[in-house]
């Protein structure tokens, strides 16, 4: 990985995408400690350290700092990815828009990401008044008059656009997939409150502790044994050999060739995780719009409150918490086959090696192609979302260990290890695009 990153400075063109990539992640960082006008930094922060164990932990750790700062970017990229999930989701209900996606070539996905930025504006709207409303009574308002509503929910509003223009000209400019990349960043940047945290086990009370160090050193050794297992399941692949017979193209007679298919244990990647967990804080937001002090009461709002915050805190009972784990495993092998079937269709890679001449040794064309690689995919991926979910769910356990706080979860280190590779594959297939000769050395 370090000769991809050092090979990928020496090449001009993919030294500029860094670069350039480099500096809007500089402008997201920037962004996080500029605070919105009309707050009251010291109300503001009294709220949010008696706040930090609940829903606003997570979405700050998403958000890199800047939900408990109260920044333009708050919200962080959220409402662009349930946007994303509503229209993946109406791609299936909707007869026109599911053509769109799988036959309108590059003017689809233009209109598909014209509809996705209308439906991330609208949600922007709502959970900027929602947050306005919900922060309403704690004082945090200089003043609660419409001026001061307006501009609070269009500084929310303009961050979360400007989010998601900065994360299309990463994907389109720089390098790695720009969504992606913004909360890989609000991740590490965490990073050095994890480190404080592992220190303070040790030396909390200015005293060498053997307990402490005890505890450090797990921590450490499960969170190198979980990216150890992301590492594998991100890069583990299973091969479909594929034949093509010898045929006439133009004026030549084109061999015999032999390739093969490779199909990935997670072939979507990261996101079935970020949408499972959007999925399962979605709720929490929005009752935390309309009741803001739904942590201190009880009744029906208030269970399901605390079933769908159970992932991001300890203060919750224990029963919330593996309820939640079990929904939560559910929702990320359910968003893994939705994923991986919405980008990868057998019937469609069938019908394209039959076109070309080709066939899979022993397996007919047509039709027994297509079951046969549909087969292969839901072995691999049950296989490969229960990993996920099951390393997504384990580190769970860490939060009832007695003055820890991690700011790094499963659900962390599956991104970020998640990104990081997709971001260093793109590396090297620029290199290799442009036949740098000494990264094919």
């Amino acid at each position: 990985m370090l000769k991809t990153i050092v090979n990928a400075f020496k090449t001009p063109d993919v030294r500029k995408r860094i670069l350039y990539t480099l500096l809007l992640i500089v402008v997201f960082r920037l962004g996080c400690f500029i605070t919105i006008p009309g707050v009251d930094t010291v109300a503001l922060n009294e709220a949010m350290s008696s706040s930090t164990n609940g829903m606003t932990g997570l979405i700050d750790l998403i958000s890199g700092g800047a939900f408990s700062r109260f920044s333009i970017f708050a919200m962080s990229i959220t409402p662009y990815i349930t946007a994303s999930i509503v229209i993946q989701l109406l791609g299936f209900v909707i007869p026109s828009l599911e053509r769109l996606m799988k036959e309108g070539g590059e003017e689809g996905r233009n209109k598909i990401n014209r509809y996705t930025k209308l439906l991330t504006v609208v949600l922007a709207l709502i959970e900027g008044i929602g947050l306005y409303l919900s922060y309403k009574s704690s004082g945090i308002f200089i003043g609660d008059g419409f001026l001061t509503g307006f501009l609070v929910v269009l500084s929310f509003m303009t961050g979360t656009a400007l989010l998601m223009w900065l994360g299309e000209q990463i994907t389109n400019k720089g390098i790695g997939n720009g969504i992606s990349m913004i909360i890989f960043v609000g991740i590490i940047s965490g990073l050095p409150a994890g480190v404080t945290m592992i220190w303070n086990l040790i030396m909390g009370t200015g005293v060498f502790s053997t307990t402490g160090l005890l505890t450090a050193l797990g921590i450490i050794l499960g969170a190198i044994l979980l990216i150890a297992g992301v590492v594998f399941v991100q890069q583990a692949e299973r091969r479909i050999p594929v034949q093509y017979s010898k045929r006439v193209v133009g004026r030549k007679m084109v061999g015999a060739q032999s390739t093969h298919i490779p199909l990935k244990l997670a072939m979507a990647g990261v996101m079935p995780i970020i949408f499972a967990s959007s999925f399962m804080t979605f709720p929490a937001m929005i009752i935390q719009m309309f009741i803001p002090d739904i942590a201190a009461q009880s009744g029906f709002w208030a269970v399901i409150y605390n079933f769908s915050i159970a992932t991001s805190t300890s203060a919750v009972p224990v029963g919330y918490t593996i309820a939640n784990a079990l929904v939560y495993l559910l929702l990320i092998v359910g968003f893994t086959f939705f994923y991986t079937y919405a980008t990868f269709n057998p019937a469609e890679v069938s019908n394209n090696i039959k076109k070309n001449g080709g066939f899979i040794p022993g397996i007919r064309a047509g039709k027994p192609t297509a079951e046969y690689l549909a087969a292969i995919m839901s072995k691999l991926l049950w296989f490969g979302g229960i990993f996920l979910a099951v390393i997504a769910i384990l580190p769970m356990l860490v939060r009832f260990i007695p003055n820890t706080n991690l700011a790094f979860g499963g659900t962390s280190i599956l991104i970020v290890v998640g990104v990081a590779l997709e971001m260093v594959q793109q590396l090297e297939s620029l290199l290799v695009t442009r036949h740098y000769k000494g990264f094919l050395d």
